[in-house]
């Protein structure tokens, strides 16, 4: 746990850093604003749910009970007629923006906290500024960036979306680099 103790600083600074550049990136810049669309008919398609008795969960539709299933006629019949998707539905408590930003800031921590122990392990204190930049912003942009390709990979998120948000993480990890290669313990 040497690597806290020299760390902290760092970790701590990207992080803040990390949260004000999304903050900018999602409240001040129009790049995300299509992001998600409404669904047609959305009070009708609403009130169907809450007769349905939908709740809080994931959901896949249409969804075989098991693998066997998956490859059914009746399955594949009801893939075929469509809708085809994945859905995310959160209680009435669900979108509480304090908390989401309190869990936002705490992730930003644990890339920063593990970018450190990247870049300790494998540099050590004093080494030079351009390489614990360039090994800091991989192990970041993996924090950051790469887990979004999930989306598009396994869910159907639009190759689009998950673009802007692979440009967000680099540009989170470039800030977490940036922050550990002008803070490294005595960089040389």
């Amino acid at each position: 746990m040497t690597f806290l103790a020299e760390l902290w600083l760092p970790i701590l600074v990207s992080a803040v850093l990390v949260f004000i550049a999304s903050s900018v990136i999602h409240m001040m810049l129009p790049i995300h604003k299509g992001d998600c669309g409404k669904l047609p008919n959305e009070e009708a398609v609403l009130e169907a749910m809450r007769g349905a008795g939908v709740r809080a969960g994931a959901y896949m539709f249409p969804c075989a009970e098991n693998m066997k299933d998956m490859g059914s006629p009746e399955m594949l019949e009801k893939i075929k007629r469509g809708p085809v998707g994945w859905m995310t539905v959160t209680g009435p408590d669900g979108f509480n923006m304090n908390r989401s930003l309190v869990q936002w800031f705490g992730y930003c921590l644990l890339v920063g906290g593990l970018t450190g122990y990247v870049g300790w392990t494998s540099l050590g204190a004093g080494a030079a500024t351009g390489v614990v930049f360039r090994v800091t912003l991989a192990a970041a942009v993996l924090g950051h960036a790469v887990g979004q390709l999930h989306d598009s990979i396994w869910k159907g998120a639009r190759w689009g979306v998950t673009c802007k948000f692979l440009f967000d993480g680099v540009v989170y990890g470039l800030v977490t680099a940036g922050t550990f290669a002008w803070l490294w313990p005595g960089a040389a």
